[in-house]
């Protein structure tokens, strides 16, 4: 087995757009678990909404969560490594989001801010219960018991254009990326879903050519061109794409068991 440690993306990736493992991927990858293939998923979720996949999955390991801020152990679910970011250097980010209507979050490892929880819409409810996330009112700096990994500005994806757009001109602290149509996130400079997945190989002793990645969007290009094999989905933007070895099936045709299929199962199933 050349690939020894396989990183997938959860939305657009793993699953279909109605947010569903197909039995016939769950099948594959548990095929090639038992070849003792270690999988990670490499998500921007966080570990609350990703690690129930892993469950489902039947795997331990790991889940690189916060699109690379934090990586978790699924048994036990202590945090192997974290990126803390500054909070005051989002300050400007969260006045500029109240100044223009955006909605934010602030994230810790396992928990979710906003300001005037009370208030949400039920649109912004449904959106935190479809990735099993509770917002919380979010406290003052001083008063988090946890480092902050990850912000993140959500909206409808021409409005978040132009709020990248004018972020775009700012100097940078952090690592601004579009980890979706409808959400921009700010972590540390050095958080990545490809260093993340790094550090995780090395800690594993796997060398970058017995690992595979399959990813759909741009916060995946990290981990695309760091793995031997970076595998983008048919749903990909262009670019991303471009950036890839190679281009499987969309996520709604389950492009993540057929490229397993084809590169890691020796032609055990079809």
């Amino acid at each position: 087995m050349k690939y020894k440690l396989i990183a997938l993306d959860v939305d657009g990736t793993l699953l279909t757009d109605d947010h569903v493992l197909t039995p016939g991927t769950i099948e594959t990858i548990r095929a090639i678990a038992e070849q003792g293939t270690e999988f990670v998923l490499c998500t921007g979720r966080a570990p609350r909404s990703s690690i129930p996949y892993m469950r489902e999955l039947g795997l331990d390991g790991y889940v690189i969560s916060h699109n690379g801020a934090a990586t978790v152990d699924v048994r036990t679910e202590e945090i192997v490594h974290e990126f803390a970011l500054n909070p005051h250097g989002l300050e400007p980010y969260m006045d500029y989001c109240r100044k223009n209507n955006v909605h934010f979050d602030v994230n810790t490892t396992f928990a979710l801010y906003v300001e005037n929880a009370a208030g949400l819409t039920k649109e912004a409810l449904d959106m935190y219960h479809q990735f099993l996330m509770e917002p919380e009112d979010m406290p003052g700096w001083a008063d988090f018991s946890h480092p902050i990994v990850k912000f993140t500005a959500a909206g409808e994806m021409d409005q978040l254009d132009r709020v990248y757009a004018d972020w775009s001109q700012w100097t940078q602290e952090f690592n601004m990326l579009r980890s979706g149509d409808f959400f921009i996130d700010l972590m540390h400079k050095e958080a990545s879903k490809g260093a993340a997945l790094q550090k995780l190989a090395e800690k594993r002793g796997i060398p970058a050519e017995n690992v595979m990645a399959i990813g759909n969007y741009y916060n995946d290009l990290t981990m695309l061109t760091y793995a031997g094999l970076g595998v983008a989905m048919d749903n990909s933007p262009l670019d991303v794409k471009a950036a890839a070895n190679a281009v499987t099936a969309s996520n709604n045709e389950e492009g993540v068991r057929r490229a397993l299929e084809k590169y890691c199962l020796e032609g055990q199933l079809r």
